[in-house]
């Protein structure tokens, strides 16, 4: 992102009287890391700031996010927010920019000065009001990294406990700056370093439970490999997390001669697909034409009217014909 968006970021801000933030559902730690630093960001400018959190599960690592800042942030659900509002209520959306994956897409309706921060690409379902503003950069690893960026140009020093946070949202992100990753990211992560960042935080917040990473395995297992791109299915008895999904695609492109991975599931209310690529093949184009999206080197679907082998089924042709 160019200065000018970070001033009218500060501009927006500054006219505010008070700032509600709010990700994508099954908020993972780039979107919550980034809505951290916005709370922040907020209170940098004398802001009161929340968090809107519809989820009711939520992955491991931001559980224990929540519980590092549990004396600290002001966590709302969507119904709650009508009695905090007013006129000069700033809404800052991050790390998506399409309204079918918001926490609550009704939320819009009620504000009149909205902001959005995201690094996905843009489709038909992406917000298109009057009264947002929306600054993406695809060029960017992650959201945390492009907000790193609006703290630098402000000589903001971050707490090290929220900088060490952010970082992991830039880790998780890019499958510990493998993919989508470029001079930027590695600038974003040394400015955080300098800000206390611990890479041993980081490595706390992205661990694992063992129990869940056997399951991993036993879906990287049944990996079908078709012109250098990676395919595997769920079982059929099994209800995945869309994080669980995402986490598998990003193993699975750590191996030699895989180019992209897909990996299908079944979770809440249909079939979803996680997908990573290492820029070479476009599984953000693939993913739209499945009703989801995302960009070169990350995105997801869900599909709510095809069973698990149908999708598996259909995602192999696909994969044939590249």
């Amino acid at each position: 992102m160019h200065k000018e968006d970070f001033k009218i970021i500060k501009k927006c801000f500054k006219k505010s009287s008070k700032v509600f933030i709010m990700g994508h559902k099954d908020v993972d730690l780039d979107a919550f890391g980034a809505a951290i630093s916005m709370c922040c960001y907020a209170f940098s400018k004398n802001r009161t700031s929340y968090i809107i959190l519809d989820d009711k599960k939520l992955e491991t690592s931001v559980k224990k996010v929540i519980e590092q800042y549990s004396k600290s942030l002001n966590i709302i659900k969507s119904k709650g927010i009508d009695e905090l509002l007013d006129d000069k209520s700033l809404l800052v959306i991050v790390d998506v920019n399409k309204k079918s994956l918001l926490q609550n897409s009704e939320v819009l309706e009620k504000f009149k000065n909205i902001i959005v921060i995201d690094h996905h690409g843009v489709g038909i379902d992406t917000i298109n009001i009057p009264q947002a503003h929306l600054f993406i950069d695809t060029s960017a690893s992650s959201t945390c990294e492009i907000i790193t960026g609006l703290f630098e140009y402000e000589n903001y020093v971050l707490e090290p406990t929220v900088a060490t946070t952010i970082l992991a949202g830039i880790v998780l992100d890019t499958n510990n700056f493998i993919i989508k990753t470029d001079k930027e990211t590695y600038h974003a992560a040394y400015y955080l370093a300098k800000c206390g960042a611990d890479s041993r935080g980081v490595q706390y917040l992205l661990k694992q439970d063992i129990k869940e990473y056997v399951e991993m395995q036993k879906v990287i297992t049944e990996v079908k490999v078709i012109k250098k791109i990676a395919i595997s299915k769920g079982l059929q008895t099994k209800v995945y997390r869309r994080e669980d999904l995402a986490k598998i695609a990003d193993t699975i492109l750590l191996f030699n001669n895989i180019e992209a991975s897909f990996v299908i599931g079944k979770i809440d209310n249909g079939v979803g697909i996680s997908s990573r690529s290492m820029g070479n093949i476009n599984v953000g184009q693939i993913m739209e034409e499945f009703g989801g999206g995302g960009d070169n080197h990350e995105a997801a679907a869900k599909i709510t009217d095809r069973s698990l082998n149908e999708v598996f089924s259909e995602v192999t042709k696909k994969a044939k014909k590249l």
